[in-house]
């Protein structure tokens, strides 16, 4: 079996299963945000009185931290109650940040669980050789009841990437790169199981980036045999009682896929789909008004970093409109401290609080028509960020910054 079926076999008590095979998987941790806990709350209060296990749910206001209109504070006080009533210790509504940073960043999320949220970006966490996946509201509110959902075993790609990366290109374009090969569809419902001395070398931020937009091709999640940086995260956070899970040697996969980055350049998902990806010289010049460095993306101390380097010393085109969103309050103190904020509101950057701001079109940065935005989030799609006459390119942190300099795409390289 390879990493997933053999993390869901366990999941569901079983010696093996197959892709097409339907299991009831034991959970380890479920999530809900304030998106999305008022429905998923709506439908457990109809079928139960209190949940399997108060200890294994996380509860997280990112969404629209604080509220901006009457709704989305009503959204979140039913959220506070539920959590009051039900005695859930993990709540963490007081603008910690963002779920996807907040859960591995507070320790709830170990090699070989299975986890789900409701969330699409859940996947993120396979980062950490976790089977995460996002479930809608009905199906959440199951788990938060029982503790189990179901899954059909997915079909598995392998995604070999090798070589080095060169300056200006980072995880970001990797993830894109892959995504345009695979299409927006090509992973339906499938696992992708990411190798090669590539993934074996990058930075758990990076990692984090590469599993977060596996559901940008469909896949049902996005999971990696945790490296040296994982482990050393994971220990930082008192972690250390956890089994890593790896692929048997004969495993088998749908489709075998190999990636060699050595020449690859800084990529740019185009309007209005994620997998309209095109190198940077080819978009280069195209005029920018607002440009967004953060989200469960690319909002981690090693992406404001990327975009402070390049951004030192100059100042933030008059044309534009700079929003950093950091992912968490601790990546916001850390950046604090070592000057990274300092050099970003020199430049007239916009300094948000840990969320996710513009990403969805809800809080902060959203945009009018014929607007064009810059981001390091992780879709584009049609008013995604606004007006469904606007325009959203995603790329790296450091092609963000240089872009919020010259007033248009650019390439780092050239600042």
């Amino acid at each position: 079996m390879n990493i997933s079926e053999k993390i869901l076999a366990k999941a569901s008590n079983k010696e093996e299963v197959s892709p097409g095979d339907t299991i009831t998987a034991n959970i380890d941790v479920a999530m809900s945000h304030d998106g999305t806990s008022p429905p998923t709350i709506k439908v457990f209060e109809k079928i139960a009185d209190k949940v399997w296990d108060p200890e294994k749910i996380v509860l997280v206001f990112d969404h629209v931290i604080p509220a901006n209109t009457i709704g989305s504070a009503e959204f979140q006080q039913v959220v506070r109650e539920f959590g009051k009533k039900q005695k859930i210790p993990n709540m963490y509504i007081q603008g910690e940040g963002v779920c996807h940073e907040v859960l591995p960043d507070y320790g709830h999320v170990k090699p070989s669980t299975v986890i789900v949220g409701a969330d699409s970006h859940t996947c993120t966490y396979g980062a950490f050789g976790a089977f995460s996946t996002g479930l809608g509201a009905t199906d959440l509110a199951m788990v938060y009841a029982t503790g189990q959902t179901w899954f059909n075993v997915p079909e598995s790609l392998k995604i070999n990437v090798n070589g080095t990366l060169n300056e200006n290109v980072y995880s970001k374009d990797v993830i894109l790169k892959i995504i345009k090969e695979l299409g927006a569809y090509g992973a339906t419902y499938k696992s992708l199981e990411f190798h090669g001395d590539t993934i074996d070398n990058m930075s758990v931020a990076s990692r984090l980036t590469m599993t977060n937009m596996a559901i940008e091709c469909g896949a049902k999640n996005g999971i990696m045999v945790p490296n040296k940086q994982t482990k050393e995260y994971l220990s930082q956070r008192g972690i250390t009682d956890y089994t890593i899970t790896t692929a048997s040697k004969d495993a088998e996969y749908e489709k075998i896929y190999d990636f060699d980055v050595d020449d690859l350049q800084p990529q740019i998902a185009c309007p209005h789909n994620v997998d309209n990806v095109e190198d940077i010289d080819k978009v280069a010049g195209t005029h920018i008004d607002q440009a967004v460095l953060g989200s469960c993306t690319n909002g981690r101390y090693e992406d404001l970093l990327q975009a402070a380097e390049v951004i030192e010393g100059h100042k933030i085109h008059e044309d534009v409109e700079l929003l950093v969103f950091p992912a968490s309050r601790h990546v916001y103190e850390k950046a604090i401290e070592t000057g990274v904020i300092q050099t970003l509101l020199k430049s007239n950057a916009i300094i948000c609080n840990p969320g996710c701001g513009p990403c969805l079109g809800a809080h902060m940065g959203v945009m009018t028509d014929d607007m064009t935005c810059i981001s390091t989030t992780n879709r584009n799609f049609l008013g995604r960020m606004g007006s469904a006459k606007s325009y959203v390119y995603l790329s790296n942190p450091a092609v963000v910054a240089a872009s919020a300099i010259k007033g248009e795409i650019t390439n780092p390289s050239e600042i």
